[in-house]
């Protein structure tokens, strides 16, 4: 759900016509419109070199893992995932919200890594990684917004 559907809905469950904060809220949104399509298109553009890389960097701490195992399918299955959260925080960004990453990426998380004998403490690691190669693609300021997104994943496997 998008920050903007967000305010209106709660602006509708109460009867009531976003108040002004909200109004200002949804504007700040407006602005920063550019910004979320810039960085979503930069995620996106480079999603494969920032998983490849972001396993790399991940070996180098974590050398003896299932995804560095020399099984292709392994490897494979671990950065499709990583890939996939990448996707995650692109949708999160666009939404201006968590809500993408709480409705699609993070329910269960734990549960279903957990019964695949995914080492949790490893795919932190991973995902620290992969926030690391992504924000070094991107400006300071740039960064700033996507970092709490990667975190919201990282806490969600801690």
């Amino acid at each position: 759900m998008s920050l903007v559907t967000e305010l209106i809905l709660n602006a509708d469950s109460e009867a009531r016509y976003p108040a002004p904060k909200e109004i200002r809220i949804f504007q700040d949104f407006l602005k920063t419109g550019e910004q979320r399509i810039r960085i979503a298109s930069i995620l996106s553009e480079n999603e494969q070199q920032i998983v490849q890389n972001g396993s790399a960097r991940f070996w180098e701490r974590c050398p003896v893992t299932p995804s560095n195992s020399g099984n292709p399918r392994k490897t494979a299955s671990c950065q499709r995932d990583q890939g996939w959260y990448v996707r995650l925080v692109a949708y999160s960004v666009l939404a201006g919200s968590e809500q993408p990453l709480v409705e699609i990426g993070t329910i269960g998380i734990k549960e279903m890594y957990n019964s695949l004998e995914i080492p949790l403490k490893n795919l932190v690691e991973a995902m620290r990684c992969v926030k690391e190669e992504a924000i070094s693609l991107l400006s300071e300021e740039d960064a700033f917004e996507v970092a709490p997104y990667f975190d919201y994943i990282i806490r969600s496997l801690s």
